[in-house]
């Protein structure tokens, strides 16, 4: 099977920087106060489905799986890279890391409570990330939550834009139209963090975190519950 090129390419570059991203991302939380509080209210919601069993899609060095672990969450990650996997399983024995996919999650059809995408679709071609956001309904349990965070555009005439990341090329979506596909897969957005770029912020991007809900038996149309 031939791999695609976005995602080789991803791969490659994020094993080439998965230990300078450990350590520069491995505090992050600690000076976020606006992150925690978003991640606090996906948990609360998560933990309402079953036994709160949640999926850190992108995880990583592993440090936001193991946050929602301390949450109260039964939390484990997915990444692309098999370096930065390595990584979280030395820094958080006690959690579970697998390499994958995000088009193609080795998780049984509504198994989960939330799945958390943090930043994790930015490098995702737009014409591919159908296939990614089918796999987030897939896997989630109805009346289960997705937080999906990513770097936003300012321009609806432009809805997705490529920029410069530091590791590899990425995208930032308009977030109305990203809500719009949210919809069209039946995840429904419940709440909207944004954060308006700060004077040392390398980037003078928006970055929003959208909270999604898939739909349950008894829902009233498009009047979900968060």
């Amino acid at each position: 099977m031939v791999e695609h090129d976005a995602l080789g390419a991803t791969r490659e570059a994020y094993d080439a920087a998965a230990s300078t991203y450990a350590q520069l991302f491995r505090d992050t939380l600690r000076d976020s106060p606006l992150d925690r509080a978003i991640l606090g209210a996906f948990a609360e919601v998560a933990r309402a489905r079953g036994d709160g069993r949640v999926a850190d899609l992108g995880c990583g060095p592993g440090h936001i799986t193991a946050h929602l672990g301390e949450l109260g969450l039964t939390a484990f990650g997915v990444d692309a890279s098999p370096t930065m996997v390595e990584l979280a399983r030395q820094a958080y024995p006690g959690l579970r890391f697998d390499v994958g996919s995000m088009a193609a999650l080795d998780i049984a059809d509504g198994a989960l409570g939330g799945v958390l995408s943090r930043w994790s679709i930015i490098h995702t071609p737009p014409p591919e990330l159908p296939v990614i956001l089918a796999e987030f309904h897939r896997v989630l349990a109805p009346g289960g939550h997705l937080l999906v965070g990513f770097s936003a555009t300012d321009d609806p005439a432009h809805p997705t834009q490529v920029f410069d990341h530091v590791v590899v090329p990425a995208y930032r979506w308009w977030p109305d139209h990203l809500a719009a596909l949210l919809r069209g897969f039946g995840l429904t957005e419940v709440a909207r963090l944004v954060r308006e770029p700060q004077p040392t912020d390398r980037r003078q991007f928006q970055e929003v975190q959208l909270l999604a809900r898939k739909a349950q038996p008894g829902d009233a149309p498009d009047s979900p519950a968060p």
